[in-house]
Parts: C-alpha cells; sequence; structure tokens
C-alpha cells in the first residue's frame, strides 16, 4: 500500500510570515479510551524525548480519553510502574476529550483505530479531522503501509494492556517508544526546529484489537 501519511503535521502552528518561530507552542493532545494507560504513558514518552531534543519550549503535550468514566485519576499503577522503572517522570489526573479541544490542538494522536474513528466522527470539521493521526503510523512498522495498516496488512493499533497482567504494559511502552522518532522528526519539522532524533531505546534511564472497549470500558 501506498503510504499516504502527510508530510508534515495537519495542524501546524501558525507562524510569522519571515518564517520564525510559531508565536504559540504547537499542542499535540495523545488519546485513548479512559486516559490511565496508554495515552498518559504516550504522553510521558514524548515529553521526554521533546526535551532530549530541545524542543520542549516549541512543543506542548497532553493527553485524553474518548471517555469520562475515569476523569480526574491517576494513571493506572501499572503504567505508573512501567513508566518509573524506564526513567519517565509522570504526573496525571485522566480527563475526557471533547469536540471543543480541537480548536486548541494542532495534533492528535489516537493509540488505536477505534480512538481514531471515534475523533474523527467528533471532529467540528474535516480540517480538524485531518488532525487525528494513528500513533504507529508513526513507526517503523508502517513503512510502505497506510494510516492504519502497516507492512502485510497488520494493523497499527496499540493494544489496550487494561485486563492484563505487567506484560501488557511493558509491550505497551515499547509499541509506544517505536513510534516516537517518526513523531518527533514531524513535529520538529512542523516548528521549523528538526529535532535530534534518538532511537528507541534513547532515553536515559531506560534499556529498552480493533477496537478498545472491554466488557466495561473503562480501559486506558
Amino acid at each position: 500500500m501506498a503510504d499516504d501519511r502527510p508530510r508534515t503535521a495537519p495542524g501546524t502552528a501558525p507562524r510569522p510570515a519571515d518564517g520564525t518561530r510559531a508565536p504559540r507552542p504547537y499542542r499535540v493532545c495523545f488519546v485513548c479510551t479512559g486516559n490511565i494507560c496508554r495515552s498518559p504513558m504516550a504522553e510521558a514518552v514524548f515529553r521526554a524525548r521533546l526535551v532530549d531534543a530541545g524542543l520542549d519550549a516549541l512543543v506542548t503535550v497532553d493527553s485524553a480519553g474518548t471517555g469520562g468514566w475515569h476523569t480526574g485519576d491517576a494513571a493506572d499503577p501499572r503504567t505508573v510502574a512501567v513508566l518509573t522503572a524506564a526513567g519517565y517522570a509522570q504526573r496525571h489526573r485522566a480527563r475526557q476529550f471533547t469536540a471543543d479541544w480541537f480548536a486548541d490542538r494542532d495534533l492528535v494522536i489516537a493509540l488505536d483505530r477505534g480512538h481514531q474513528r471515534e475523533l474523527r466522527a467528533m471532529a467540528p470539521s474535516p480540517e480538524e479531522a485531518a488532525k487525528v493521526r494513528l500513533l504507529r503510523s508513526y513507526g517503523p512498522e508502517a513503512s510502505g503501509g497506510s494510516q492504519a495498516y502497516g507492512r502485510g496488512g497488520a494493523a497499527l493499533d496499540v493494544p489496550d494492556p487494561y485486563y492484563g497482567g505487567a506484560r501488557g504494559f511493558d509491550d505497551c511502552l515499547e509499541l509506544i517508544e517505536a513510534a516516537m522518532p517518526g513523531l518527533l522528526a514531524e513535529v520538529g519539522d512542523a516548528v521549523g526546529e528538526p529535532a535530534g532524533v534518538t532511537g528507541t531505546d534513547g532515553h536515559d534511564g531506560h534499556d529498552g484489537p480493533d477496537g478498545p472497549d472491554g466488557p466495561d470500558g473503562k480501559l486506558g
């Protein structure tokens, strides 16, 4: 399949005509189901990558869930444990993504295809819907594929680890980290500051099913 991913981020922040820095930070939001497992993990990893690349003054990052069951809750303890073991800092309270958030975000990163569909359906306009991207479309497995399927037709979801054990959270972190160099490079281009991209295990301190809903829908 041809790679239909745009070469620059669709919600590029406005910049002065002389090409100098954007007048406001470029804003990236990661979205999963309940904002307690996958999206806070992606937020913490990407924030660390921004610091490593010297882009943290130009880009802000947050996360949210498509549902509001966990609003106000901390991240799942297993997410906290995995991030802490890997050397990532995180302070988190779950929030719900709503349609009015699109106006304040330049890029909305879905953790699986179910979130991608729901977010695009929620978007107030085609322009806002174009801001929604699948996280693993930035990963190495997406090369030669499309926005939803990688080489050989494999789905580009980050599976929900909520109902499994600790290993699922380790696997989740691995998939998230693998997508970060591509995402960081695109965001760096969008803000006019090409990023010094590290590999999937480049952060100091780290050695590196279709549809999200389970029985009660209260997932991460």
